[in-house]
């Protein structure tokens, strides 16, 4: 009885914090959509859980956003009322990942104590508290190439925050599904050939975004009045992660092949696995695969809205999860 409780605890601990991670990912779109980024020109990693209270803190935050870059070169004249607006969402940003390293941490240190954690899951735990400590400091890594000249947030740097964050939700969940269905392991096979096709599409996009490259082109097929965009190139080697054309291209055409290979993935996996869960999850992906590609192409169209852009961010995430779920489930298969 005390083990079938203890697993309770565990299974619910990880779920609360994959639940917990995916918002956050969800609040990390929306304060790039909402140019709130820049916005908190400081960091405070302990007193920074508080937010301004009196008017004199109000004041203070505002004249230090005020000597910013994108104050000074985008936003001159914006009045207090206006900066409280883009400071909420990077406020709840930061705030949220606070509470995750909270959920996180405290029961870890409470079920260790207890020696409640298996041995095969405890490293995993451990990895995941690092990369959560270390995404903290990329985060202010990556705020600070905005405030410096450029009032642009590194387009490489938010690349790099995203995948620390997809990396994250991939260890947490499959620490779960260790947890709860047994030991699996990553093989370099066509399920892996997937996953990285849907990783590298989605830090494509992270580019898009940090590019606002999302802003121009706006239809579909076509770039402009040809299928390749005119200034495509122009930037030699670095041109896909620096110029917002190419970057916008190659986001189209990696998604495209990625959706055509999933597709093919999950009809392989229906029509050939024997596992109900792995049919259940492929015809689900399937769709989702499809509905995310179109939605794309909706959101670019209408010049990328804040609840399409989020919508499509969250598409990408719910694929990342049910991919994570089947490969770790198809490799159970294969092991038994």
């Amino acid at each position: 009885m005390n083990s079938i409780i203890n697993q309770t605890y565990i299974n619910t601990w990880l779920y609360t914090t994959i639940v917990m991670v995916v918002l956050m990912i969800l609040i990390g779109g929306i304060t790039r959509l909402t140019d709130s980024g820049l916005s908190m020109v400081e960091w405070r990693p302990i007193w920074g859980f508080l937010p301004p209270i009196t008017d004199e803190e109000w004041k203070r935050v505002f004249s230090l956003y005020m000597s910013s870059p994108e104050y000074i070169f985008k936003n001159q004249g914006m009045t207090i009322i206006e900066f409280k607006k883009i400071f909420f969402w990077e406020y709840f940003h930061r705030l949220w990942g606070r509470l995750i390293g909270i959920v996180f941490i405290i029961p870890l240190i409470i079920f260790y104590f207890f020696n409640k954690i298996p041995n095969s899951i405890l490293l995993k735990l451990l990895t995941i508290l690092f990369l959560g400590s270390l995404q903290a400091i990329i985060g202010w890594w990556m705020v600070k190439s905005g405030l410096v000249n450029d009032p642009t947030v590194s387009q490489y740097r938010l690349a790099v925050h995203l995948s620390n964050a997809l990396l994250i939700l991939f260890l947490l969940i499959w620490t779960l599904l260790e947890f709860k269905n047994g030991h699996s392991k990553i093989k370099l096979d066509y399920s892996f050939i997937i996953f990285c096709f849907l990783f590298t599409t989605i830090i494509a996009g992270a580019f898009v975004a940090g590019m606002d490259a999302g802003l121009m082109y706006n239809e579909y097929p076509l770039m402009g009045y040809s299928f390749i965009p005119e200034n495509y190139g122009e930037n030699g080697f670095l041109d896909p992660f620096e110029n917002p054309a190419s970057a916008q291209f190659h986001h189209r055409h990696i998604a495209l092949f990625t959706t055509i290979c999933v597709l093919i993935y999950c009809y392989r996996n229906y029509t050939q696995s024997s596992d109900r869960i792995v049919k259940k999850y492929s015809l689900f992906m399937s769709a989702i695969v499809c509905f995310q590609f179109f939605l794309g192409i909706f959101t670019l169209i209408n010049m990328v809205p804040i609840y399409l852009g989020a919508l499509h961010q969250t598409g990408a995430v719910i694929l990342f999860i049910f991919l994570t779920i089947i490969m770790h489930r198809l490799n159970i298969i294969r092991i038994n």
